[in-house]
């Protein structure tokens, strides 16, 4: 269990969680990174817009990762549909020999 102390937007708190406290210093160094990135924003002014849209850029990032991720696993499996013949083929392909042999 790891401790982490924020300080962070004129707020400071200390956090436990489940993680270690190397990891939970790597998580706060990369939000951190995204707030001054958000910072660069003029229309962004209060320490809650500035939190709310750090949350939302990493959502994003979030979101694109798991998609492409998906995508691949989608293309991967389509991959591995089209070499191998699927239940209605080989279905099918029994029938047609069952009639060829009755013919």
């Amino acid at each position: 269990m790891g401790q982490l102390k924020i300080d962070l937007l004129n707020t400071s708190f200390t956090i436990q969680a489940n993680e270690d406290s190397e990891y939970l210093e790597q998580l706060y160094g990369y939000y951190k990174r995204i707030i001054e990135d958000v910072q660069q924003i003029d229309s962004v002014k209060t320490p809650l817009q500035l939190s709310i849209l750090a949350g939302i850029m990493l959502c994003d990032e979030l979101y694109k990762e798991k998609t492409n991720k998906l995508s691949q696993e989608l293309n991967s499996q389509s991959a591995k549909d089209s070499t191998q013949p699927s239940e209605l083929e080989k279905r099918t392909l029994d029938m047609i020999e069952k009639i060829n042999k009755v013919l």
